[in-house]
């Protein structure tokens, strides 16, 4: 039901991409784009590069929806891989794109997007998709953050230039006293805008940290499945943060990188010969501002699988879109 769910999500989202478009041309779409054939060849592999037999493929389809009509229908078309790990799926339709999931027991299941933009020579993709396993997930505190446009502006901004700095509380979820209720800063935002004109405006977003040896440092992990080599698995992260490679600030000058995704360290405290005695480990999904954290409660356990049943922050709004692991 979740690989299910999921498909029909990325579905409608190809939708509304293929009708803009073609806006204004809904009744000439192209001739191969009437009933066309088909064929994805799906591999599915391991993180040790070995194939898995035995996994649930699925294909679901986007058929056009029939004049007059606001209801989206989807078709689907299911596998299994065979020794090889492999599994091919085809069928007769007018769809536009794809979208296939992978699923395993014991594994977190990949997903991965097509379009076929009305191209004849792109009616065969393959695919070699990765599936990871399914470690320890743990409670962890967990929350997102969403901010349009700042973190400050209901604190008013002046209308030419601003420094404003807020700092956040990674278990209480809440920013730092004027900001929220936090009492303990793990991290600092540092926001700084100048307009001179409309074509001279200077921003920047600084991310620091409190303690010698907390830190942070960006991992890769495509935002849109369509853009995803092997797929895009639930579990985005490693199973557990580095255990070194931190820097202590990052800086942002432009929008958001929708494939941008952080490792950080907090809490960290040092012995007099500056070695690490404990800290704590988490992970961000998303860029600044708009994101969601994940804290691993135990000192010095790298363990970033998150369970989303054991959220330890426990109020329902909390908790809203913190289902990743």
């Amino acid at each position: 039901m979740i690989m299910k769910n999921t498909l029909i999500f990325f579905c409608l989202t190809f939708t509304v991409l293929t009708n803009s478009r073609v806006f204004g041309q809904a009744t000439n779409l192209p001739a191969q784009f009437g009933p066309h054939l088909w064929t994805a060849t799906v591999k599915v592999v391991g993180e040790d590069g070995n194939p898995i037999a035995g996994a649930a493929v699925s294909a679901q389809y986007d058929v056009p929806t029939p004049p007059n009509s606001d209801q989206q229908t989807f078709g689907e078309v299911k596998g299994v891989t065979d020794s090889n790990g492999v599994s091919i799926l085809s069928h007769t339709d007018s769809s536009w794109n794809l979208g296939i999931g992978v699923e395993n027991a014991g594994y977190y299941p990949t997903h991965v997007g097509y379009e076929f933009y009305f191209d004849e020579k792109r009616q065969n993709p393959s695919f070699t998709l990765l599936l990871k396993k399914i470690g320890k997930p743990i409670p962890m505190y967990a929350k997102l953050i969403s901010s349009e446009p700042s973190i400050f502006k209901k604190w008013g901004r002046p209308p030419i230039s601003f420094t404003n700095t807020a700092g956040y509380d990674f278990m209480a979820g809440d920013w730092i006293a004027p900001c929220g209720k936090g009492g303990h800063t793990d991290i600092v935002f540092i926001e700084e805008y100048n307009k001179k004109s409309s074509s001279d405006i200077f921003y920047k977003l600084t991310v620091k940290f409190p303690n010698d040896g907390d830190g942070i440092q960006v991992f890769s992990a495509p935002a849109l499945i369509q853009n995803a080599t092997m797929g895009q698995s639930n579990l985005r992260s490693l199973h557990e943060a580095p255990a070194d490679g931190y820097q202590s600030e990052f800086v942002q000058t432009r929008g958001p990188d929708l494939n941008r995704n952080y490792y950080f360290r907090v809490q960290t405290v040092k012995d007099h010969d500056g070695n690490i005695v404990s800290a704590h480990y988490g992970k961000i999904y998303g860029d600044f501002m708009q994101f969601s954290y994940y804290l691993n409660p135990t000192p010095n356990d790298r363990n970033i699988e998150f369970d989303p049943k054991q959220n330890l922050i426990h109020s329902a709004d909390d908790n809203l879109n913190v289902s990743a692991p």
